[in-house]
């Protein structure tokens, strides 16, 4: 008797206040159609975090070439790579920046800030007609573009919270008047 118990009890969903994780399964569990706003606002996000890293490659080694920068056909691809590293730089140094402002104003503005970012500075350098607009934009596409960290983020903070919760609940269960005392639900932050 008490195995059927257990089991029925783990098969029970349990949905916590806050936690984003839980707002979305709830919402998934109540709702008969496809959310096409929230798929079609998805797919934009990932296509900005994807597209000025795997654009660039296929028609970089034409725009070098007529920036006429190269003085020989071996070395657009030396210019090439200082274009193609600059966005990366530019993520380099900025990404903690974009994660501290993710963390105080939420994702949501940091991810909307990024996927405009990534419309005007990818037009910027596909217009560019100088070798040093070009790089710029690239750099100023990675320093602006605040995806990736808010976008990853998210997994790790539903995670978070699950785990703290799980310890809150097991030490009320052993010691309730401690817990009641010093009540924390994100130990890991």
């Amino acid at each position: 008797m008490e195995d059927g118990q257990s089991k029925i009890h783990l098969l029970e969903k349990v949905y916590y206040e806050g936690c984003p994780g839980c707002k979305i399964e709830k919402r998934k569990d109540t709702q008969e159609e496809i959310p096409w706003k929230t798929l079609i606002s998805i797919w934009i996000v990932v296509l900005c975090n994807a597209l000025p890293i795997s654009s660039l490659f296929p028609f970089l080694y034409f725009m070098i070439r007529d920036f006429h920068i190269a003085e020989r056909e071996e070395d657009v691809g030396y210019y090439a790579g200082f274009v193609g590293s600059a966005f990366m730089l530019g993520r380099a140094l900025t990404s903690i920046f974009w994660g501290m402002l993710a963390d105080r104003y939420g994702r949501k503005p940091i991810i909307i800030i990024g996927t405009i970012a990534v419309v005007i500075f990818n037009t910027m350098f596909g217009l560019s007609v100088n070798f040093w607009i070009a790089i710029s934009a690239r750099f100023l596409l990675g320093s602006l573009c605040g995806l990736l960290g808010p976008a990853k983020r998210r997994r790790f903070t539903c995670a978070n919270f699950h785990v703290a919760n799980f310890i809150a609940e097991t030490n009320q269960k052993k010691h309730p008047a401690e817990v009641e005392a010093n009540d924390s639900r994100w130990p890991f932050d």
